[in-house]
């Protein structure tokens, strides 16, 4: 199996690298940080299976596409994993642009051109898997966090609506909303609920992705409420989440 991960640098990327690697896949492992992927690499090999590393900046769409398609014209890719993201805070009150379009960027347009990229030949070998990291997030707008809600809602339509085109095309879409999940790229010294660990959150991940499940979210306790906020009327939500945020100090 030839792999290609964005955003394998760290957390959630890094451990789906390394347990492909560990099958025997060969591992494009992408993303902006090179000493991080030479290590990588590194284990990928000690771990029995092959890796390649590509120096990428997700955040700039035009050179991700043109970089992936690259890599699918030499090593045809069987499966793809934008999992490329940052996060950060954005409220409205104090709404900063430069925050707003990095974030807008990365997570939504940098794994928009990566699936671009690699989907023209998995629709023409008849097979291919497409892997998006979003986020329970994108379910609804939570305060202080417009863009990076927005940013996982634009992914999760994205790919819903490309799952429907795709139908018997051979190449399956997966949607992954994962909740907290323990990284380094969580808040140190914060508190956060249903923290899942990384090596259960990568196995649940890649279960979902071998049976080519069209959504994979996690953990339940996380999931459930937030789906049942996607079913309130709105200015009952509204009302509800205007509250919580009021509690917050900028």
């Amino acid at each position: 199996m030839n792999a290609l991960v964005t955003g394998a640098s760290s957390g959630i990327g890094r451990g789906l690298a390394l347990a492909l690697g560990k099958r025997g896949a060969h591992v494009v492992v992408a993303a902006r940080r090179k000493e991080r992927l030479d290590s990588l690499v590194g284990e990928i090999a000690a771990a029995g299976g092959r890796g390649e590393a590509l120096v990428l900046d997700a955040s700039d769409g035009d050179a991700t596409y043109e970089a992936v398609r690259a890599v699918d014209a030499r090593l045809p890719l069987d499966l793809v994993i934008a999992n490329a993201g940052i996060g950060g805070i954005t409220p409205g009150k104090k709404l900063v642009w430069e925050r707003v379009r990095d974030i807008l960027q990365t997570n939504l347009v940098g794994a928009a051109a990566t699936i671009s990229a690699a989907m023209p030949g998995m629709v023409a070998r008849g097979d291919g898997r497409i892997v998006g990291i979003a986020s329970v997030a994108g379910f609804v707008a939570l305060p202080r966090f417009a863009a990076y809600s927005a940013s996982k809602a634009g992914l999760i339509t994205l790919l819903e609506s490309l799952r429907i085109d795709l139908h018997g095309s051979g190449v399956s879409v997966t949607t992954v909303c994962p909740g907290y999940v323990d990284t380094d790229l969580l808040t140190p010294g914060k508190k956060h609920p249903f923290l899942v660990a990384l090596d259960d959150a990568v196995a649940t991940i890649l279960r979902a992705v071998d049976k080519r499940e069209a959504m994979c979210t996690f953990p339940a306790q996380i999931v459930v409420p937030l789906k049942a906020a996607q079913l309130l009327p709105r200015p009952l939500y509204e009302f509800v989440a205007t509250r919580s945020s009021s509690k917050v100090k900028y």
